[in-house]
């Protein structure tokens, strides 16, 4: 009796493990098959980022605009008023903006807009059982199906953050011209702060956020059941763990990138 009631209590989190160590799984078999000849996948993935651009590029130009003008723009902005020092601004938004606002806008962008089309559009296979009939054709469902969708999120998350970063700044613009400041001090102190480590760290790291959301999607995806109602449970679950994931991972990379390049801590 006290171990079936220690088996029910610790299920969820037996689950919960044994699925991280299968993604894990997946990412090994991803990244040898990208890497491994042939490779059939380069219409697939030509097809998968014209898609996600399609889906993603107007709701991250919103949702950086709006964040960039509120958060860190009118609410720094107000606080920075009081002291008489609005034109330490754009030092703020190298911090705010290009270290986290447009990461994780970014990611959260496209796990919400493009991770739950491609656990949909894989779960929706896997309940048709086309991806089994793949297998028997001797074609490779990760070669052919998770690659290509893995590579597309990688490239388009880290160029959408270059955008996100562009509309993040434009917010503090529009929030620099509503305090009647002029733009001269915003970008003085803006680049005065921002350095490559800044820029290349918040490419590399939205570039694996990209990551994250492609492979939890895909395994989500090939691994839904239960028809309809378990495809919208993927799809669901699918995006929490991907937001959970995002979170973690941005929290060890920024503490060891600023463990290992301390001077980008500084706001001058």
């Amino acid at each position: 009796m006290v171990r079936a009631a220690a088996d029910r209590a610790f299920l969820p989190t037996k689950n919960l493990l044994e699925q991280v160590g299968d993604m894990m799984i997946l990412t090994g078999k991803t990244l040898l098959s990208a890497m491994r000849p042939p490779y059939p996948y380069g219409t697939e993935f030509v097809q998968q980022f014209l898609f996600m651009l399609k889906l993603c590029w107007l709701p991250l130009l919103i949702s950086t605009v709006a964040l960039g003008y509120g958060a860190p723009g009118l609410q720094a902005g107000n606080a920075l008023v009081i002291f008489g020092a609005v034109d330490r601004l754009g030092g703020f938004f190298v911090l705010a903006s290009i270290r986290e606002f447009a990461p994780n806008v970014t990611a959260i962008v496209v796990a919400g807009v493009g991770g739950t089309a491609i656990t949909a559009d894989l779960g929706a296979r896997k309940i048709r059982e086309e991806l089994d009939a793949l297998q028997v054709l001797g074609v490779d469902p990760i070669k052919n199906l998770v690659v290509p969708r893995f590579l597309a999120l990688m490239t388009i998350t880290g160029l959408f953050n270059v955008f996100a970063i562009i509309f993040g700044i434009f917010g503090g613009v529009l929030a620099t011209l509503t305090f009647d400041a002029p733009l001269g001090p915003f970008f003085a102190t803006l680049l005065s702060n921002a350095t490559t480590t800044d820029l290349w760290g918040s490419v590399l790291k939205t570039t694996l956020f990209g990551a994250i959301i492609a492979i939890v999607s895909c395994y989500k995806g090939m691994t839904a059941s239960g028809g309809a109602e378990g495809v919208g449970r993927a799809v669901n679950q699918g995006v929490v763990i991907e937001f959970l994931g995002i979170f973690a991972f941005n929290y060890v990379f920024t503490q060891v990138l600023l463990a290992t390049h301390p001077e980008i801590s500084v706001i001058k």
